[in-house]
């Protein structure tokens, strides 16, 4: 497919991709768009010129703070729409050619958080960087703990200070034990770190009672983000036991402003893993699950350049977003639209691809060296943390753009 809009050389929002976010210009109202290069398509302003009537989609849908309702309307609505602009803007004699309120420089416009998120889910899914912490805190020869590969760990987090990209966080405080003593002390974290996660945003209810199969649950997925969860590695240490993250994580996680549907990810599937032992008759599932996207994350200090610090993929998580949520269901848990469920840190084996600064500089042992000559153990205050995202196949990319944050001092 090519497209009569003008669309940049690897740009992540091709023809092919088309994801879904909330945006607004100026002090007008939240809107739906659609990203397409560097432009925004509103899909208020193609409403309005009638091309969903066939839809029976009130057009006040497409005028909204969040996505929620729009995604409500159910996946074959979700899909027409989309696959509705894609046919506009791939016709050469669109009819959307001469209507320029329809097209908004990204420049021009505000993202906002996509989703209103009624609950959020961490799991801990990649092999690699569990076996690492397990390393660094455990017992190097029995770094997994027994149940790792029989079920997808997770633990429930904090759906109110998930932030948009763009919006900056402050360095959180808590109780520390510092070294070589056996009291805490109340202070500003000095572990700041960042996660490589991808998330997934529900996009179906589900009711109470009711377990979600492997195979029916990309039915329930709406669609794709790369998500930053912010972690404090010393109140974190000092907390987890024994009920797990708490203060270390719910201070702040990073969300990115645009939704890549499944549909869009189709081509990039891959087989995952092989899981050994043989996993729990609810767990297993046919076809393939991972989706090979390549993932960065860059530093930029507060007077330097961007460093790229780590090169990854989703292709390595061991547990997989349908056993995830079917895991997450099995006991009657229900889901419900604009849930974000995250994959947990992704690392591969190589250690340049490592999804945070724990693993990345080994505790502290092994700093990173940035190319202004300074060094880094955690991330300091007025650092920015980039993550990106895309897939590339046959000269089609289809990516996620980025989420980005500063960290800023503590507040008093």
């Amino acid at each position: 497919m090519t497209s009569w809009v003008d669309i940049p050389k690897d740009s992540d929002f091709s023809i092919y991709n088309l994801p879904f976010g909330i945006f607004s210009v100026g002090n007008g109202n939240k809107k739906i768009g659609i990203a397409i290069g560097d432009q925004i398509v509103d899909v208020s302003a193609i409403a309005e010129l009638g091309h969903f009537e066939d839809l029976k989609v009130d057009k006040k849908t497409f005028v909204t703070t969040y996505l929620n309702d729009f995604i409500n309307l159910g996946k074959p609505v979700n899909t027409a729409v989309r696959l509705k602009v894609q046919d506009l803007l791939s016709d050469k004699n669109s009819s959307l050619l001469d209507q320029t309120q329809v097209l908004v420089p990204q420049s021009e416009a505000h993202m906002h958080l996509p989703v209103r998120i009624g609950d959020y889910t961490d799991f801990y899914s990649s092999i690699e960087h569990a076996t690492n912490v397990g390393k660094m805190f455990r017992d190097p020869e029995n770094a997994l703990l027994p149940n790792w590969k029989h079920l997808p760990v997770g633990y429930h987090g904090r759906a109110s200070s998930i932030v948009v990209s763009g919006q900056n966080i402050y360095r959180p405080k808590g109780q520390v034990l510092l070294p070589d003593t056996k009291a805490p002390v109340f202070q500003a974290s000095s572990k700041v770190d960042f996660e490589l996660e991808m998330g997934f945003i529900i996009g179906k209810n589900s009711r109470m009672g009711e377990s979600i199969t492997t195979s029916d649950a990309e039915d329930y997925i709406f669609g794709k983000v790369l998500f930053n969860d912010w972690s404090a590695r010393d109140i974190q240490k000092w907390e987890y036991v024994p009920l797990g993250p708490f203060l270390g994580k719910n201070f702040a996680s990073s969300i990115s402003p645009w939704i890549v549907t499944l549909e869009a990810l189709e081509p990039f599937k891959v087989q995952g893993p092989e899981q050994e032992p043989e996993v729990l008759p609810y767990l297993t599932y046919s076809g393939q699950k991972n989706y090979d996207i390549h993932l960065e994350v860059g530093i930029k200090p507060k007077n330097g350049e961007e460093n790229i610090v780590s090169r990854s993929n989703f292709k390595y998580m061991y547990w997989n977003m349908a056993q995830q949520l079917a895991h997450h269901t099995c006991n009657g848990c229900n889901m419900k639209v604009g849930d974000v469920l995250a994959s947990g840190t992704i690392s591969g084996k190589e250690a340049n691809s490592y999804g945070s600064m724990l693993e990345l500089a080994w505790g502290g042992q092994k700093p990173i060296i940035l190319s202004n000559g300074e060094e880094r153990k955690f991330i300091e205050d007025f650092d920015t943390v980039i993550l990106r995202g895309y897939c590339k196949k046959d000269n089609i990319r289809v990516g996620f753009g980025e989420v980005r944050a500063q960290v800023l001092p503590a507040l008093n």
